[in-house]
């Protein structure tokens, strides 16, 4: 099976997975619950399950309590695009060729799905069914809750919205705190839940690091048009400018070099796993293809 089809198994099983885990409404709250259902069901890759699951599968780990943590993954992530999409945010029309949440709906309801679906991350990781531990499931939880807060997404958000300004430190600094803080996440949760660490933890986190930096090059660069995967629209353009500030101030060759090398270097932080990182090492090609 290639990377693609296996993405597509990933999308597909934590797609029914969180079907089932997200709540449903039939009194006054069922335009909440419909909303945030939209938000996490609607079309995507899922990127960060996809790393979870296979990551999970290389230690062993069942694969219920992986997908648990994977849909908990997509909430946070889905919540994350709502509110970047809000009319003080980026403002978007469109996510994935469909209205963004607060066009869809509203922006009261938009805001409410975004605050519950982050509850539902964190419910899902603390429910017995995702670890007999405790003490892991706490450890979810908080790392969940870091990568989230002040110091990850959130705080992420808070740089771009003021504006990183004209140095590169600053804007790799943004992207990974916005971006490269769940993908992080997505890749260290199921070595919790192996109970799991060592270098191995060390080579993934590193390789977490250098994938999430990669794919905002490759979205800068579609942004800017030079590669026939340049995405469509002003919405998009816009999710793409931290990506668009990192090519630019690097220049385009230098961007694409250093996306070579950031590839290169996701490949070499996979050696120490072997065969057993097949499809990790595969999607590396896929993922940072600016072609793609």
């Amino acid at each position: 099976m290639d990377v693609a089809r296996r993405l597509a198994e990933a999308a597909d099983l934590v797609t029914v997975a969180a079907d089932a885990l997200l709540p449903r409404g039939e009194g006054p709250e069922s335009r909440l619950t419909e909303a945030m259902r939209s938000a996490v069901l609607g079309p995507g890759r899922r990127l960060r399950p996809f790393y979870l699951l296979e990551i999970a599968r290389m230690y062993g780990v069942e694969d219920r309590p992986a997908l648990r943590v994977a849909c908990a993954v997509e909430c946070a992530h889905a919540a994350g695009a709502v509110i970047d999409d809000l009319p003080m945010m980026d403002d978007a029309r469109a996510r994935d060729g469909r209205p963004a949440l607060h066009r869809a709906y509203d922006l009261a309801t938009a805001v409410l799905a975004a605050d519950a679906l982050k509850a539902v991350a964190y419910e899902v990781l603390a429910h017995p069914d995702t670890h007999e531990s405790a003490g892991v499931r706490s450890s979810l939880v908080g790392a969940l809750a870091a990568a989230a807060g002040a110091r990850g997404m959130a705080g992420g958000r808070m740089i771009e919205s003021i504006g990183p300004g004209e140095d590169l430190g600053a804007v790799a600094r943004m992207q990974r705190m916005k971006t490269g803080a769940l993908v992080a996440f997505a890749v260290e949760a199921p070595l919790m839940l192996a109970r799991e660490s060592g270098p191995e933890r060390q080579a993934l986190m590193g390789f977490a690091q250098d994938l999430s930096l990669g794919h905002r090059i490759v979205q800068g660069l579609q942004a800017l048009g030079s590669s026939p995967g340049e995405p469509s629209g002003a919405a998009n353009l816009r999710r793409a400018r931290s990506g668009q500030d990192l090519v630019r101030l690097m220049g385009r060759q230098a961007a694409a070099e250093r996306l070579a090398l950031l590839a290169d270097q996701c490949r070499r932080h996979l050696d120490i796993f072997g065969s057993r990182a097949r499809y990790l090492r595969d999607s590396v090609d896929f993922v940072l293809d600016p072609a793609a």
